[in-house]
């Protein structure tokens, strides 16, 4: 790297460490708008249906083809930032949204609308890393990373909430389409604030993108969530179900094995090879396994079973989103500096589970106040708890060169763990509610309620044991505070060497700059 290079390169910190907290603005737009497109659309889909015609069976794929193309280009959006810059991806994947947004907006028939929703998919791919990897490299400093960590964890739990608002609002005020057109709105908002304190870093490698594992992962991920997808509707003995997830399994595996022997791995595997980073990439898996579930079959309860208007059921979500807002600043600010990840994200996901299992007791006479309130409470603290210090957790300590793909991988344990939160919850709520409704056939009552209302709490049963494991994981794998302090020093020590290029010797320095991100040993 040359000497002009560096200068570039600092001069560029410099700007963005002036506007850094501007910047926390402009990423938490970008993500607002990626979460609250999960369930904006859902809100939806309903009066979509009605204007376009399309049947049950074909609903599914508007949800489907979205969760398709974000899941299996996450890694590859991830390492395309690393490669070409962050700011320049970040903006394409805004612009890209936007487009497919309103080509969704103005579609005249399924066929389009499915189309916009795979676009979407890719952008958001290639937008997601983008904005977590900007906020990692913005902010080094331990305290104002805790702060800007707690701001965006903030984003990505409430944001879904936010979404079920939003969708309500729009589409029983003005039309389902602008549920689609709103994104547009975000996106030229998010862009504006990019063009103007974002600064571009020039990628310091001219590798190639790993092609084999671009292929391997993308077709093992597409793999596992259309399995997850399929078994929705399907079940989980059909052919095509066992087939996709098995074949996916494999190629996952074949990708894991390529990345130990290719030069330049799409997913360097010394970012999940720390143990304290590993634990948190699967603790935001099992949160968004709970946090999927809650929020779809809640709002199911409230609206099928409690007679609450799409508007309200979302309004409902309110205190939620203020105990997240709470739990992600203290976590993020507090708590996570001075106790650990260990005590942290474990003490968050047993007030999950029990926030869950108070849930399970709903029947269907219950109300807000006494019955769902409370549990909304402890699991906004829950939340603010697990995801926040996760997301932290799972991106402190990487370099630059991997902050895309590290960030990549955060979502996509995020995708991951929804789908296969919402596969298996709703074939369980299928299953409790036809047997519920089976053996109480003889007493001639209207059952539907009951048997449907069964079916969500055993679903929420099911997430409060998910979440007991998550906490049994956390505690017996996160290390220590002080252990975890101790491993990153020693893995910083060992990283120094190959980090310390020759600034007087331009042809050296290059090498050690491309060695450095590629992960080729120096």
């Amino acid at each position: 790297m040359s000497l002009s290079s560096l200068a570039e390169k600092k001069a560029a910190e410099a700007r963005s460490s002036d506007h850094r907290w501007l910047i926390l603005v402009v990423v938490s737009i970008a993500q607002l708008m990626v979460v609250l497109d999960a369930t904006v659309v859902n809100i939806a889909l309903p009066s979509a249906q009605a204007d376009l015609g399309f049947s049950d069976d074909q609903r599914q794929w508007i949800v489907t083809a979205y969760a398709l193309a974000f899941g299996s280009l996450l890694l590859l959006g991830g390492r395309v930032g690393d490669l070409f810059g962050r700011k320049r991806v970040f903006i394409g994947g805004l612009i890209a949204f936007a487009a497919a947004s309103a080509l969704g907006g103005a579609a005249p028939t399924f066929g389009v609308l499915v189309t916009s929703r795979a676009l979407q998919g890719v952008a958001g791919a290639m937008l997601a890393p983008a904005a977590l990897s900007t906020l990692v490299t913005t902010f080094r400093d331990p305290a104002d990373r805790g702060k800007a960590f707690g701001v965006f964890g903030t984003v990505a739990v409430g944001g879904g909430a936010v979404g079920l608002i939003l969708g309500g609002v729009l589409t029983e005020y003005l039309s389902w389409r602008w549920v689609m057109y709103v994104n547009v709105v975000f996106a030229a908002a998010a862009a504006l604030g990019a063009v103007i304190y974002m600064t571009h870093e020039r990628a310091a490698t001219r590798s190639r993108i790993d092609g084999i594992g671009t292929v391997l992962a993308s077709a093992g991920l597409f793999g596992i969530v259309f399995g997850f997808s399929h078994a929705e509707t399907a079940g989980w003995g059909s052919v095509v179900t066992i087939a996709s997830l098995a074949l996916g399994a494999v190629l996952l595996v074949a990708f894991v094995l390529a990345e130990r022997r290719i030069k330049t791995p799409l997913l360097p595997l010394r970012v999940v090879a720390d143990r304290s980073r590993g634990t948190a990439f699967a603790a935001v898996a099992v949160a968004g396994l709970a946090m999927f579930g809650l929020f779809l079959f809640l709002t199911y309860y409230l609206q099928s079973v409690k007679g609450f208007s799409p508007v309200l059921s979302g309004l409902a979500f309110l205190p939620m989103i203020a105990c997240v807002m709470i739990s992600s600043n203290l976590s993020n600010i507090v708590t996570l500096p001075r106790f650990g990840p260990r005590v942290v994200i474990t003490i968050g996901m047993i007030i999950g589970a029990l926030s869950l299992g108070y849930l399970s007791l709903l029947d269907v006479h219950s109300s807000y106040v006494g019955g769902v309130l409370p549990s909304l409470i402890f699991m906004g603290f829950a939340m603010g708890m697990v995801m926040a210090p996760s997301m932290n957790t799972a991106t402190a300590g990487v370099t630059p060169q991997d902050a895309g793909v590290a960030s990549a991988l955060v979502s996509t344990m995020q995708q991951v763990g929804g789908s296969i939160g919402t596969a298996l919850l709703s074939t369980i709520v299928a299953s409790s509610t036809a047997s519920y409704a089976d053996s109480h056939a003889s007493a001639g009552r209207a059952l539907a309620d009951q048997a449907a209302t069964h079916g969500y709490t055993v679903a929420f049963l099911t997430s409060a044991i998910v979440f007991v494991f998550g906490a049994v994981m956390g505690a017996t794998m996160f290390p220590s505070k002080r252990r975890l302090a101790e491993m990153r020093e020693q893995a910083a020590a060992a990283a120094a060497p190959a980090a310390a290029p020759a600034a007087g010797r331009h042809e050296a320095a290059e090498d050690t700059a491309e060695a450095e991100i590629v992960g080729i040993d120096a």
